[in-house]
Parts: structure tokens; sequence; C-alpha cells
């Protein structure tokens, strides 16, 4: 049985590695993919009593660099969990999953060999385990740029599990389109996922919509795009399409973006824009995100 902070003495849980910034750990499910977990020690209440309080969880999904260092910044997530205070899971989804090529995989949430919609929860059924103190039914999420793929994906798929989520400038999306196969669209997701989109519950979850101002250069340039459709076309095993540098199915850019947003805003769902300006590409430090002050939902 798994240690939990119900078992150690609450001034042991620093030693035991149990608060603080808790090391990389791989997922049960699937032991390619792991996760950061930041615990604020002096928030974080080991035992609590049925109907206290618990550490809410904020997600802060990576993009296509696989960069979580922004859990270990402490003028970053750590400080913002400390003044929040919640708890930070970071997953990281490692490239290759899929193939030498892949690096896309975990943003499409099923994949030959992944199912990311089915490793987050997974994710969150062994931290609620450990750390009975923080809460995991319903979860704060963030991402930007491959990030906020997964992020509106999951939302999508899982809009129970959300509190609220932060969607910053992802490349290409999936709009709510039921005429649509996924993942342009949702029509197939009940055959794919084995879960119904329901468009009802998504508009009950606030989401935030982030772009920056200067955000309107194509990734690589034009050229590249022009020569990774050249290589596809060449390319038949389906190796690079499949978990290859991004489906080059799915609408890129400016043309997603604005789709996206007038999705969520054109709508009843309870969706805002802030576009960040000067900023072309988003990060942590570039705005604060779910927290922002114009925010209708705080992580509490």
């Amino acid at each position: 049985m798994p240690l939990t902070t119900a078992d150690v003495p609450a001034r042991f849980l620093q030693a035991a590695l149990l608060v603080g910034h808790i090391p990389l750990r791989a997922v049960a499910c699937d032991p390619r993919v792991s996760y950061a977990l930041y615990v604020p020690p002096h928030h974080y209440n080991p035992r609590p009593a049925q109907g206290e309080d618990k550490l809410p969880l904020l997600v802060y999904m990576h993009g296509t660099r696989r960069d979580i260092s922004a859990i270990h910044d402490a003028h970053g997530l750590v400080a913002f969990a400390e003044a929040t205070p919640c708890a930070v899971l970071g997953p990281l989804f490692p490239a290759g999953l899929d193939g030498p090529n892949d690096i896309d995989s975990y943003k499409l949430l099923r994949s030959k060999t992944l199912r990311s919609d089915l490793v987050l929860p997974a994710m969150l059924d062994e931290i609620a385990q450990r750390w009975p103190g923080v809460r995991t039914e319903k979860i704060f999420m963030m991402g930007f740029s491959g990030g906020g793929q997964f992020a509106h994906r999951f939302l999508y798929l899982y809009p129970e599990r959300l509190a609220a989520v932060s969607v910053g400038a992802p490349g290409r999306v999936t709009s709510l389109d039921s005429q649509k196969k996924w993942p342009r669209g949702v029509a197939d997701g009940e055959a794919l996922f084995s879960r119904t989109v329901q468009g009802d519950m998504v508009r009950k979850v606030p989401i935030q919509l982030v772009i920056g101002g200067a955000d309107n250069v194509v990734h690589g340039g034009e050229e590249f795009w022009v020569w990774l459709r050249q290589m596809k076309a060449r390319d038949r095993s389906g190796t690079v399409e499949a978990g290859g540098y991004e489906n080059s199915d799915l609408p890129q850019m400016d043309q997603g973006r604005l789709e996206l947003i007038h999705v969520h805003t054109s709508t009843s769902c309870r969706a805002w824009l802030t576009m960040i300006k000067g900023f072309e590409n988003l990060s942590f430090s570039s705005c604060a995100l779910i927290c922002s002050p114009e925010a209708p939902c705080r992580l509490r």
C-alpha cells in the first residue's frame, strides 16, 4: 500500500518528501508518463476531517517542449501556490511515445499507444489517495500552446472534473462541431472515448482564452510547413501523421484560435478573452491566467 500523508506524523512530512516539491513520479497505469507535484507545506492539512476544506488543485499542462520548470520556479507557480493557497500538478507526457517522431500524441487525448484523457484522471486518483488533503474531484487547469490544446479537448470530454480552465494560445483547436470527426470536431467522440460531449456541461465551466497580442508568427515559418506537407505526402506509413509534428489536418494558428474564441464567446459558455499586449509566446510569467483580476472565479 502506498504511504499517505495521513500515515506520517506532520513533523516528518517534509523529510518523507510528501510536502513541498514532490519527486517526479511515474503514473502506475502508464509508467511512461510522470508528474511533478508541489504541495505548500504550511497550508496543507494531511488529515482533513469530513467536511473540512482541502487544498484546491491547479493542473499546469505543458506545451510541445515539455517544459514543466514553472512548477519549480520560486517566483512563478510556487509563489502562486503559497499565496493562493493551492497544490500544483505538472503532468509530463514525454515525446516519442508513439514512435521516434511523436511529439503531439498527448494533445489529441487518444493515439496509437496513449490515452492521455485516461492517464490524467489516474494521476488524480493517485493524488487523492496519497494526499487526502488535496481536492481532486474538481480541478483547475491551465495550459499554453500544446497544453492549451490538451486543456480544451479535456474540457469537452470531462467538464464535470473542471472547476475552471484557462486555454492559452493553442496552435490548433477542436471545435464543438457535431458534423466533423475528431480532432476537427466531436462527431465521433463517443466512439473514440466512450464519452458523449455534452455541450450543456461544457457551458457551465468558466473558460479563459488567452492569446499574445503579437502572437501572429507561424512556428517554423511558412517554408517549414510546406516542407512538412511534402514530407508527409511521401510518407504513407502514417508514422509522422499519427504522432508527428502537429496533425496538419487541423486549422493552424489564428484560424483555429479565432474559431475557438467564436465558439465559446458566441454561445452561452462562461468564457472571456484576455489578450496580453506585446507577447508573442505566452508563459506563466506572462500572465496570471485563471487567477487574473478580471477572472470571475477563484481557486477556492
